[in-house]
């Protein structure tokens, strides 16, 4: 008993070492982006890559089409970006044998960078990039965001985690030792709910006792205002009840095959996130707080969740390629803007001062009880 009580206390204390870390605007692993101006700017938020040497690579699937989106889309358009960890899988291939598989992405970095509009955190997978003396780019534990309303921290979201804080390059060689040769694809938190669970809940808390904005990777697991989809459909469903009181004819019958799809998918998330899903949330038996977003991950096989921020509004971003999305984009609910062969659809968007005024009514009451 005593055993497990002091491991609980030294959890809790290298969690709470990194989050005062992130608060000193002088530590050395912290950059600094603002998008207060009054000309503002734009950041794209992407994580876990997992960029490996072509062989068993999670990357290979979505990797044409991540390097055609950066540099058509947010390169063109004067976005920056921030690669939130894991974009290197470390833990499979050697740096080298990732940089010459991957050599076209590497060339739209290289774009990015040389336009000073390029961000890179480390994650569990990549973290080793800090004894790689020729790497091309800064590297740092946590991006600070400084916006007209509230700030941002992004960090890829490991550091909360004992697992990969104590034990990581034990879980790097059995990646590549066992699982790579058998075919395995990533293994990281997204694999167990409760895992992903105690990730998300210290940056939940973190950005709820200090009125700010976490977002965060890690997990695999996209999430808009503390909400993933399967939280998110929940309230969908309720929303749609109420508009099917006041709807009729063909508005009325598509709110119902809505419904039913969404219950479809809801029964399907729930035997695909094996958890408790009625008892495990991020925010108990409170209001959810709109303080924790996750970007997801590059690696699905539908296509990829990004983050999206402006001085003013903060969305979740899917993107896939045409004719292969996942159903619910296609029922019609969403606004689809198609962009050479791809496709982009805005899931959640909301505004930066709304987001800023619900986590101060409540953030600090909710974290006190």
């Amino acid at each position: 008993m005593l055993i497990i009580l002091h491991f609980n206390i030294m959890k809790q204390k290298m969690a709470s070492s990194f989050f005062t870390e992130i608060l000193n605007p002088r530590y050395k692993s912290r950059a600094q982006l603002d998008l207060s101006s009054a000309q503002g700017g734009k950041v794209l938020i992407i994580s876990d890559l997992h960029m490996g040497c072509g062989k068993g690579d999670d990357f290979h699937q979505n990797g044409a089409m991540v390097r055609d989106i950066l540099e058509e889309y947010y390169l063109k358009n004067g976005w920056s970006i921030i690669l939130n960890g894991d974009i290197e899988e470390l833990a499979k291939a050697s740096l080298a044998e990732i940089q010459t598989k991957w050599s076209d992405v590497y060339r739209v970095f290289d774009l990015f960078a040389a336009a000073g509009r390029l961000y890179k955190t480390l994650g569990n997978h990549d973290e080793d990039l800090i004894f790689e003396k020729n790497y091309p780019y800064p590297l740092y534990s946590v991006v600070h965001i400084e916006t007209s309303h509230i700030p941002l921290y992004v960090y890829h979201g490991h550091q909360a985690s004992r697992v990969y804080k104590y034990f990581n390059n034990v879980i790097h060689l059995g990646i590549r030792y066992l699982l790579k040769p058998i075919g395995i694809r990533n293994v990281s938190s997204a694999r167990s709910p409760f895992r992903r669970f105690h990730v998300e809940r210290q940056a939940y808390n973190f950005s709820l006792e200090n009125n700010c904005i976490s977002i965060i990777g890690h997990t695999h697991r996209a999430l808009f205002e503390s909400l993933s989809r399967f939280d998110y459909i929940k309230f969908e469903i309720e929303r749609h009840c109420r508009d099917y009181v006041t709807s009729q004819g063909e508005e009325r019958e598509r709110i119902a095959l809505e419904v039913k799809s969404l219950r479809t998918e809801l029964r399907k998330l729930k035997r695909s996130e094996r958890r408790i899903s009625s008892r495990l949330s991020l925010y108990g038996d409170e209001l959810p707080l709109p303080c924790l977003f996750n970007s997801g991950s590059a690696i699905g096989k539908k296509g990829i969740n990004v983050i999206e921020v402006d001085r003013e509004n903060i969305s979740l971003v899917y993107w896939y390629e045409e004719g292969k999305g996942m159903k619910f984009i296609s029922r019609g609910w969403y606004k689809v803007e198609k962009i050479n062969g791809y496709c982009r659809s805005v899931l959640n968007q909301n505004r930066l001062d709304y987001v800023k005024a619900k986590i101060e009514l409540f953030g600090r009451d909710a974290a006190s009880r």
